[in-house]
């Protein structure tokens, strides 16, 4: 993909990569980020036939499923760099061990990182992320960015227990996400 002489520009793929890529340093001034959940889930995006009956085609459009030994590798390389969100991360592997949470933070460090270096020094970065991570992420925003730029933490209620249980979850449904700011 070539990069736009000007105009806004729609990427496609892992957005590790599109940010490496293609956006420039300090150049962006709002994030919203809505990734996985850590719902052990792939997602499928399913089509319709002509008539608007359900189909049986489709495809996958993201998994969200982490095990540690993808991560592992990862992991390793945050490690290599050093620094604050490396001795968090250490912790964590320390606390955790080689866990499928460890896995989706492992995941999630690298990408934040080259957020931090996209935004700009005046941007806002707004991370949507459910309960069962949100503890663990800002601690890793506060190592990314400094525990000085969190602003805030809003909790997103729903009117209505969400259906969890279709997504594996054991315990009652969820009535709040978090996104942290």
């Amino acid at each position: 993909m070539s990069e736009p002489s000007s105009g806004n520009v729609l990427y496609y793929g892992d957005n590790l990569d599109i940010l490496r890529r293609y956006v420039n340093d300090e150049s962006v001034d709002l994030i919203y980020l809505d990734p996985p959940f850590n719902s052990n889930q792939d997602y499928n995006v399913l089509f319709s036939e002509r008539t608007g009956r359900a189909s049986a085609a489709q495809i996958e459009a993201f998994k969200d499923t982490w095990v540690w030994a993808e991560a592992a590798e990862t992991y390793h390389a945050l490690m290599k760099q050093g620094g604050k969100v490396a001795d968090v991360l250490h912790a964590f592997h320390n606390y955790m061990g080689g866990c499928d949470m460890l896995a989706y933070l492992s995941m999630m460090t690298p990408r934040l990182i080259e957020l931090r270096r996209v935004l700009k020094p005046t941007g806002s970065i707004y991370l949507h992320c459910d309960p069962t991570a949100d503890s663990y992420l800002r601690v890793i925003l506060d190592a990314t960015f400094g525990p000085e730029n969190l602003k805030t933490a809003i909790a997103w209620k729903r009117s209505s227990a969400h259906s969890d249980t279709k997504q594996g979850r054991k315990q009652h449904g969820r009535i709040h996400d978090t996104i942290l700011a």
